[in-house]
């Protein structure tokens, strides 16, 4: 399993979960974020906006389907054909072993999954 970290402008995130939701992953965290990429931030007149505002995806998919989500993502965030500054970045980590609370279920990246007894 991997969690895919999505950055994306405000204004892209019902296209993005759209097309994680079309692409068959309904599962998805949202927070607002703040921050600023390599442009370090924008400037308007004599005004820098050092800490833009974002809004951060998390999804959890099987690590096979890893390309196929990200790409999706891509397509969604994307302004215009080329990108823009801006539209975001996304990292992928290693997930070891995810729970489900109600059912104290656990699975593994290697896919197992074993009920916890508590």
């Amino acid at each position: 399993m991997i969690m895919i970290r999505s950055i994306v402008r405000p204004e892209k995130v019902d296209n993005v979960l759209a097309a994680l939701m079309d692409a068959g992953y309904p599962g998805v965290t949202r927070m607002a974020v703040v921050g600023r990429g390599k442009q370090r931030g924008i400037k308007i007149g004599e005004i820098t906006y050092d800490e833009i505002s974002k809004e951060m995806l998390l999804t959890v998919v099987k690590a096979e389907d890893k390309d196929f989500a990200v790409k999706a993502i891509i397509k969604a965030a994307r302004t215009g054909e080329k990108g823009a500054f801006g539209d975001g970045k996304i990292f992928i980590i290693p997930v070891a072993e995810a729970y489900t609370i109600s059912s104290g279920i656990k699975e593994t990246a290697e896919g197992e999954v074993e009920e916890v007894a508590l």
